[in-house]
This record gives structure tokens, C-alpha cells and sequence, in this order.
């Protein structure tokens, strides 16, 4: 698959690499900042582990290896200013739109592309290409590479028991070469119980120290 390579192998103090350091708090979609002891290693471990993982598939990460216990090492890259938010469920917005169930999962998934940080700016395959974001050429790659990445995700998830029901990816440059460059970590991530079982669990509800914290030592469970 184009693009799809091993992460170059380049000297460990080389200016080629950048540290990725993860902090004990977030801000959630209201600019409220929430803080909770830990935070910071638990996304890193989260994030190391499936990156790692990815990368068993030949899903090309950018990621090189944890170097503390809230750090990770990356090739450097220059950030591609959209993300991709793959869905496998309906959520409410297209049940509306559509006269669907809303939560009904989907066999294939739905792909959103969102210009800048977070989830407010929704934009198409054509204004990322006219206003020269990416070529057709990169859009098809990194839409292959998502492709991937929910597929072996899913995959994941479900062995477990649980429903990854969406998973938002972001990408970078490195030379002439397209990179995941994700956070998978609970913010991008949204896996839910198979038939919601588990009400005390909601990962579209971040909104206090004690959510965040529990949702965190779900993935990690998961993962472990």
C-alpha cells in the first residue's frame, strides 16, 4: 500500500525526532481544563500500545518508542492541518438527517473530515483539495490509511468484548511520506459495551476528573 512503510530508522539524538509529552489534564470541548493524577502516563501508555500495534499491520505511525513514563518519541513531521473521524455507528446528527436509528451500528463505516483542532469544523473531500490541503493522491492514501486503522482496531475491540465506535485520526509529513501521528487516547477513541451494558461508562462525557479517570482505567483494562 503507497505510503504504508516502516518508521525510518534515523539516530536517536538526530533533530529528526521531536518528544510528545502528555500532561495530567485536558480541555474539554467547553475550554474547561480537567486535571486528574496520572493522566498524562496512562494516555501515553494507551497511545504507545495500540501504535505499537498498528504498526504490526504495517500501518505507517510516527511514533518511535516511549522515552518516560508521560513521553513519547516521534519521527519529526509537519502536521496536515485536518483530521479524519471514522465512525461505525449512526450518531445523532445523520439519524436526523437520514431518518435513521441513532447508535445503530454500521457494517461500513462514515468518514468526517474536520479542518483544525476539535469536532466544529466539518468540511469535504473538496475543500480540502481546492484550497490545497492535500492532493488527491495523499486524500486516497490517508484514507486507506484509516481504512486500516479502524479495521485493526475494531478488530481489537470487539475480541474484548466492546464496541469501538469511533476512532478520529490525524496525520503528518515526513519527506515525501504520509504518517499517523495519533493520539489514540481516550479523547479520539469512543468504545462503548456491546449493547451498553455499562451505563456507568460513557465515553461522549468527559466532563469531570472522575469520568475521565474511569473511562482511562477502561481502556487500559481493555488493553492490558
Amino acid at each position: 500500500m503507497k505510503n504504508e512503510l516502516k518508521t525510518p530508522t534515523l539516530p536517536l539524538d538526530s533533530e529528526d525526532y521531536l518528544n510528545q509529552v502528555y500532561e495530567d489534564y485536558i480541555f474539554n470541548g467547553k475550554s474547561k481544563k480537567i486535571i486528574s493524577k496520572n493522566l498524562g502516563a496512562n494516555f501515553a501508555k494507551i497511545n504507545s500500545f495500540l501504535l505499537d500495534y498498528l504498526k504490526t499491520y504495517h500501518v505507517p505511525v510516527a511514533s518511535v518508542k516511549m522515552v518516560g513514563n508521560n513521553t513519547i518519541k516521534f519521527i519529526k513531521y509537519s502536521p496536515i492541518s485536518f483530521s479524519v473521524k471514522v465512525l461505525n455507528y449512526i450518531d445523532k446528527r445523520t439519524a436526523k438527517i437520514f431518518g435513521k436509528n441513532e447508535n445503530e451500528h454500521l457494517d461500513l463505516p462514515l468518514y468526517e473530515y474536520y479542518f483544525g483542532d476539535g469536532n466544529n469544523n466539518l468540511v469535504s473531500e473538496s475543500h480540502l483539495i481546492s484550497f490545497n490541503l492535500i492532493n488527491f493522491e495523499q486524500l486516497k492514501t490517508i484514507n486507506r490509511i484509516c481504512s486500516k486503522v479502524n479495521a485493526v482496531l475494531r478488530s481489537f475491540f470487539e475480541r474484548r468484548g466492546v464496541f469501538l465506535g469511533e476512532v478520529t485520526c490525524s496525520f503528518g509529513k515526513h519527506g515525501e511520506k504520509i504518517y499517523l501521528v495519533n493520539n489514540l487516547t481516550p479523547l479520539s477513541l469512543k468504545i462503548t459495551e456491546q449493547n451498553n451494558k455499562n451505563k456507568f461508562i460513557d465515553p461522549y462525557k468527559l466532563e469531570t476528573p472522575a469520568k475521565l479517570r474511569n473511562y482511562t482505567e477502561y481502556i487500559l483494562n481493555l488493553i492490558d
